[in-house]
C-alpha cells in the first residue's frame, strides 16, 4: 500500500507535461506495436519507453524490473505454449520429457518472439503512462475528451474505493493473522470466508455513507474536474517527432525481416 504507481507518477518531473502529448506517445507505441510483422519494432519501442519512463521520469531501475517481472512472466507461460505447441517449417530441436516427443519449429518460435515482443511493448507503453501521469489528471483528460460524465464519475468512485477496500481487507487479514486465523488449511479457509463476508459489508456501508455525504453536499450528478493547461513545449515536440519518424521508418524496413 505504500508504493502505488500513482505515488510515483505525483513524483515524476514528467507530470508536468502535457498529458495529451504522453497519451498520444503511448496509443502510437500500442497500435504500431501490434501491427508489426516482426518483432525488431516492438523491442525498439519498448526500449525507448523503458528509456524515457527511467531517465526523464526518475524511476528506479530496480523497481522498475520488479515491475515488469509479473507481466512477462506471466506472457512466457503462454509463450511456451505457442513455442512448442504451433508452427511449421524446419524442425530447430527435439527431445523427449517423460516419454513425451517435444519439437521447436521455425515458425513456431518466430511466432512466439513476436508475441513476446509486443506484449513487451505494450507494457512498457503502459507504465510509461501510469508511472508519469496520476489517475486524477487522466480523468481530467477523459472529461475533456467528451466521454460519458456518469461513465468517468463511476471510473474515479471505483478507483477511489479499490484502496479503500485494500486497506479494509489488509487491516482485516493482519488481525485474522495474529489470531492464528492462518495457522492450518481448514482456519484459513474460514479466515477468508470471514474476509470476503467483512469487506462485503463494509463495501455496502461505505456506498451507504458516500452517497449521504453527496446528497448533502447538494450533490447534483456531476463531478467537477479541473485540467491543468500543461503547453507542449518545442522541445518535446522535437523529441516526439524524432520518435515517431524513427518508429515508422523501422516499422516499414523491418517489415520482412525475421529473426529465426
Amino acid at each position: 500500500m505504500n508504493n502505488i504507481l500513482d505515488d510515483y507518477a505525483l513524483i515524476s518531473p514528467l507530470r508536468h507535461r502535457n498529458n495529451w502529448l504522453k497519451l498520444a506517445i503511448v496509443f502510437f507505441g500500442l497500435i504500431i506495436g501490434v501491427s508489426c510483422a516482426s518483432p525488431i519494432t516492438p523491442v525498439f519501442i519498448a526500449l525507448c519507453m523503458s528509456f524515457t519512463t527511467i531517465a526523464f521520469g526518475r524511476v528506479s531501475p530496480r523497481f522498475y524490473s520488479k515491475l515488469l517481472l509479473a507481466p512477462i512472466g506471466f506472457a512466457a507461460a503462454g509463450i511456451l505454449i505457442i513455442t512448442f505447441f504451433s508452427g511449421s517449417g524446419h524442425e530447430l530441436l527435439s527431445f523427449k520429457f517423460i516419454g513425451h516427443p517435444f519439437s521447436i519449429k521455425a515458425d513456431g518460435l518466430e511466432l512466439a518472439l513476436l508475441v513476446l515482443s509486443r506484449s513487451f511493448s505494450g507494457i512498457c507503453c503502459l507504465y510509461f503512462l501510469a508511472l508519469t501521469t496520476p489517475m486524477i489528471e487522466l480523468f481530467a483528460v477523459f472529461k475533456a475528451s467528451r466521454l460519458p460524465e456518469s461513465l468517468i464519475e463511476l471510473t474515479m468512485l471505483i478507483y477511489r474505493y479499490i484502496f479503500v477496500f485494500l486497506e479494509i481487507a489488509s487491516s482485516t487479514m493482519y488481525a485474522q493473522t495474529m489470531r492464528l486465523g492462518y495457522s492450518n488449511f481448514r482456519r484459513s479457509i474460514n479466515s477468508i470466508s470471514m474476509l470476503t463476508s467483512t469487506v462485503f459489508i463494509r463495501s455496502w456501508e461505505q456506498g451507504d455513507k458516500l452517497f449521504l455525504a453527496m446528497n448533502s453536499r447538494c450533490y447534483n450528478g456531476k463531478m467537477t474536474v479541473f485540467e491543468v493547461q500543461k503547453p507542449i513545449k518545442t522541445i518535446e515536440l522535437l523529441l516526439t517527432s524524432v520518435y515517431f519518424i524513427s518508429t515508422i521508418f523501422l516499422f516499414y524496413f523491418t517489415k520482412n525481416i525475421f529473426i529465426v
